[in-house]
This record gives structure tokens, sequence and C-alpha cells, in this order.
């Protein structure tokens, strides 16, 4: 059992070196990981459900665990899957991930994925927001620093956001200064 909850532990850790490959097609050299991505994209989930009388706990675990199959699949930007049949892959590695834990612990990740994948909870909704505008934080830091092709990101996101919360959010972020955050307001 311990054995199979350390290699689950240190596949996770791979995610601290898959990069986020749709950035390269903006034309950022160095990209963040999907780890990065992963724990703001929780942190945000955990906001956004406290905002809108969600479960915060929930979300922002379903938004930790959302990317984990890109461990063995890496982070494929949309222009690659075009290319490759790409349905399902993710769900199959996670199955497989999944498959080396504890039967208490497997059954309740599997629960989050599918909740995630699903969409059918508000939960898993503002986890998919925060996606969203994680990465519409991201694509502007990149704009900020001259790489202006992430506006593409910036509007993609916007025209996809659900909650409430998250628009409004995303409003001020898909302008604001990504510097000034240690000014005084």
């Amino acid at each position: 059992m311990e054995k199979g909850i350390a290699r689950y532990l240190f596949e996770l850790g791979q995610l601290k070196r898959v990069k986020r490959s749709g950035w390269w097609v903006a034309g950022v050299d160095q990209p963040e990981s999907v780890a990065d991505h992963s724990f703001r994209c929780a942190a945000i989930a955990y906001v956004l459900a406290e905002l809108e009388g969600a479960n915060p706990e929930r979300a922002a675990t379903i938004a930790l665990f959302h990317d984990t199959g890109e461990t063995r699949v890496n982070d494929q930007h949309r222009v690659g899957k075009s290319y490759v049949e790409w349905s399902g892959a993710e769900e199959k590695v996670v199955e497989d991930q999944l498959g080396r834990l504890p039967a208490g612990l497997r059954k309740k990740l599997r629960e989050l994925y599918s909740e995630s994948v699903a969409k059918d909870s508000l939960e898993a909704r503002i986890a998919k927001d925060a996606d969203r505008l994680e990465c519409l934080i991201q694509a502007r830091e990149y704009e900020d620093r001259g790489h202006h092709a992430t506006r593409e990101w910036i509007e993609n996101a916007l025209g996809d956001i659900e909650t409430e919360s998250a628009k409004k959010i995303a409003a001020e972020c898909s302008s604001a200064n990504p510097v000034d955050w240690h000014l005084p307001d």
C-alpha cells in the first residue's frame, strides 16, 4: 500500500517539470509548469467557492487534481490535439494512477476526477472557472512581459467563464497591472 502511495506522490512531482505547452505557441520560451498552474488554480477555486457560496475545500481539491493525467501524456495544446486521437487519454492515465492506491483513497480521487470531467456540481464548475481564470491571469502576466499573442487566451477565457464572481474578477484581471499587487489601494 505505502509503495503505491509513494509512487503516486513521486509521479505527481513530474508536474513540476511538465511545461504548459500552449504558451510556446504565444512565444513564451519558459512557460509555467502544470504544477505552477495547478497550485494557483486551486487557490482561485477556493476563493471563488467562498464568493459563490459553495464548498471551498471541495472546489479547491477538484482544481488541485484536475491535471494529474498530464504526468504521463504532458500538456497538449489544442493545435497538437487536432492531429492525435486524444479522447479519453487523460482519463485512462488517471485510472492507471489511481489503481495503485488504497481502495478508499482511490474511490475519493476517482469521484473528484469524475465530478471535474462531468462538471455536474457547482464546485466542479467553479474549479473549471478557476482553471480558465488562472489561464487568463497567466496570459495577462505574459502579455505584460511583451508576449502580446497571449491576448487571445485572455479573450477566450473571458468568453468561457460562467460564474458571476469569476466573471467580475476576470474583467478586473484582464486589464490590471500584474506587478502592482504590492502597492496600497
